[in-house]
């Protein structure tokens, strides 16, 4: 079932960044190349999907949150650009190609980030792509805005930096991962839920508690394919994070006790649902898959 819902997600967000992706002058040719490697080579678009759930959860017609979608994945593709980067996480390999900066070059792969960063605000004002009132794409940038800077993602990476090689606690690992995973994820389902037009307080509460789980979810089963899986199935390098000595859930935990938190998180974002019906199946297949995928 997930996989027929993630595949028609795609197919409708990667039509709608595509044109995105069009330089207005010749000079400009390389750096929207650059931009179009970072976004369209692969991906899961979890945060895509997250958003169109959470808009049809409400009663909303999935291209309301076509905005939303190329929003929320765009900052997501900004993020691994500059976490790859040499001063950053040092990474090669990305999705099973070259990094951006590898496949360019590094003050490329720097205006890459920082143009895909400013357009995901561009899709979020554009009516074509989020035809929804002043007011309400307002409130969509805003929470954007929040969830990708200092006090959000930004936040969460600077944390994460200056983490390595220290022993977190689990309380403190959880607000490095909240802030750095969580938030964007929190987003994509705050967007989308918006973009219905159709959101009320106390739904917003408890999409608000379904996302907070399944961002938190996200990241233990990163660290555990990170100590599980491989580089051909992840995609990047295997076993990163143990060798830049970062503290992760399995190394806190232990790997049997990072499965069950995972398995906890689940539960308890499949919990938050309660008060929707069956519009919010795939928000529901989407927490199962989030703790459930290989890569």
């Amino acid at each position: 079932m997930i996989d027929r819902y993630q595949s028609r997600c795609q197919v409708r967000v990667n039509e709608a960044l595509q044109g995105l992706f069009v330089a207005p002058t010749p000079e400009l040719a390389r750096l929207y190349e650059a931009m179009r490697y970072s976004v369209m080579n692969g991906g899961k678009r979890v945060r895509p999907l997250l958003a169109y759930a959470a808009c049809e959860t409400l009663g909303g017609e999935p291209e309301l949150a076509n905005g939303a979608a190329c929003a929320v994945e765009l900052i997501h593709a900004y993020s691994l650009v500059h976490d790859d980067l040499p001063a950053m996480d040092d990474d090669d390999l990305r999705r099973g190609q070259p990094t951006t900066h590898k496949a360019f070059d590094e003050a490329c792969a720097i205006l890459a980030g920082d143009g895909l960063q400013s357009l995901a605000f561009t899709a979020l004002l554009d009516p074509q792509l989020s035809p929804q009132q002043d007011a309400t794409r307002l409130l969509m940038v805003q929470a954007l805005a929040l969830a990708a800077g200092p006090a959000g993602m930004v936040g969460g990476q600077a944390i994460d930096l200056g983490s390595v090689g220290l022993k977190l606690d689990q309380k403190a690992l959880e607000y490095m991962h909240r802030h750095k995973t969580g938030a964007l994820i929190e987003a994509s389902v705050k967007l989308g839920a918006l973009a219905s037009g159709r959101a009320d307080a106390s739904e917003l509460k408890a999409l608000q508690a379904y996302a907070q789980a399944i961002g938190l979810a996200f990241q233990v089963q990163d660290d555990i394919l990170d100590v599980e899986s491989d580089t051909a199935t992840l995609g990047k390098r295997q076993g990163a994070d143990i060798a830049r000595d970062k503290p992760t859930y399995p190394a806190l935990l232990g790997l049997d006790a990072a499965k069950a938190y995972a398995l906890e998180l689940r539960d308890l974002a499949l919990h938050a649902l309660r008060p929707f019906g069956e519009g919010a199946e795939p928000l529901r297949d989407l927490a199962r898959y989030i703790v459930d995928r290989r890569n």
